[in-house]
């Protein structure tokens, strides 16, 4: 069985969309996690060592970080179209996707929202040049990989969702942004992500 630990409207939420994408059958764990704004704190009923989201239990087997789980679900269900399973002709694409989004993605967003780009010349480098990277990738086709969503693009559109201006104001993003997000599981995710019970109906 899948157990998703997840706190509303935290990173966890694009989980619950991935399943629902999956289909796949799994409970929600509802827990309290340290939010930005000072309030909530550390759950005893999540494993996460970090006590933070998203983190996923199958069958005693923990792992936590979304590029973790996300790449832990569409492995475990290869014949959904978000995933790009050992064997793909999209394979490494996909995987440099996953690994792009986690080690220079986010990484160059959260300098940028923070302010640390304005008196970094690297960190603004850095920002500056995934910028260009991702919107010359999304210039060229219609999602990250080619002509076929993957999971990668529902871990960047998520994070867009959230906050928009990690990325330059363009035409190109936002199509990309409607495009990703114009999908039933993501309605189905959003219903669910709040319910106050632990349980998945």
């Amino acid at each position: 069985m899948l157990t998703l630990i997840h706190a509303p409207q935290s990173r966890s939420s694009r989980i619950i969309w991935l399943l629902e994408e999956l289909g796949a059958e799994y409970d929600i764990r509802y827990v309290d996690i340290r939010r930005r704004d000072g309030s909530g704190g550390p759950d005893a009923n999540n494993p996460h060592p970090h006590s933070q989201v998203p983190a996923l239990l199958h069958d005693g087997t923990l792992i936590w970080e979304s590029v973790a789980v996300v790449q832990y679900l569409t492995d475990l269900h290869p014949d959904c179209s978000l995933g790009r399973p050992p064997g793909h002709p999209e394979r490494g694409a996909y995987l440099s996707w996953l690994a792009y989004y986690a080690g220079v993605i986010e990484p160059a967003a959260a300098a940028y929202v923070s302010g640390a780009t304005a008196g970094n010349p690297a960190l603004a480098r850095l920002h500056t040049e995934m910028c260009a990277h991702v919107i010359a990738v999304l210039t060229r086709q219609p999602y990250l990989i080619g002509e076929t969503m993957s999971a990668a693009d529902l871990l960047l559109a998520s994070a867009l969702q959230w906050m928009r201006k990690i990325l330059p104001e363009s035409e190109v993003v936002d199509r990309y942004v409607r495009r990703v997000t114009d999908r039933p599981a993501l309605v189905r995710a959003r219903e669910i992500d709040s319910k106050p019970s632990g349980f998945h109906d």
